[in-house]
């Protein structure tokens, strides 16, 4: 069943839930125009989760976070190094949608920083909806019996990895 995204600029479109969209916001499955790894970035206020597949993108595995300092700007070249050293060919970004699946002005923010991964790097980034990523990794968390005090970036990556792992399903 096709949902209505709300667009940036006030329109709207239809897209498939869950589904990865282009860095233009295309429905599409850019990751497959570039073999390698990929770099799945849950970007989050203060921290942003990262986790990475392995080269057949048959796998996802934490890859770290990276603080984020309130009202300073994203940190696009720590990202980019980062990529850089895991030889990284594509993208995820994490969408962050409202509960009804429309476009915040977080979705916004993320978009750009897509859109500029994209333009330092020459590689695709695709957008997946993020709801509920952190939520099913602080399940994980708990399910295993471990606590997430002072472990707030290994819960980003772990939704990070939800995430990759998620998109490389819809992928395949």
């Amino acid at each position: 069943m096709l949902e209505r995204r709300r667009e940036a600029g006030g329109g709207e479109r239809e897209a498939e839930p869950g589904s990865p969209e282009t860095a233009s916001g295309a429905v599409g499955g850019p990751m497959r125009e570039a073999p390698g790894r990929v770099l799945a970035i849950d970007y989050g206020e203060r921290r942003i989760g990262l986790a990475v597949s392995d080269p057949s993108r048959t796998v996802a595995a934490p890859a770290g976070h990276i603080a984020r300092r309130v009202g300073k700007r994203p940190p696009i070249a720590e990202i980019v190094r980062r990529a850089e050293e895991q030889e990284i060919r594509a993208f995820v970004l994490g969408l962050p949608l409202d509960d009804h699946g429309d476009e915040t002005p977080r979705s916004e923010e993320v978009r750009r920083v897509g859109a500029e991964l994209e333009r330092r790097t020459g590689y695709p980034v695709s957008f997946v909806d993020e709801r509920y990523t952190t939520a099913a990794a602080l399940r994980t968390v708990r399910e295993m019996g471990g606590t997430t005090r002072g472990r707030k970036g290994d819960v980003d990556a772990l939704a990070a990895t939800i995430l990759l792992q998620h998109a490389l399903r819809l992928e395949g």
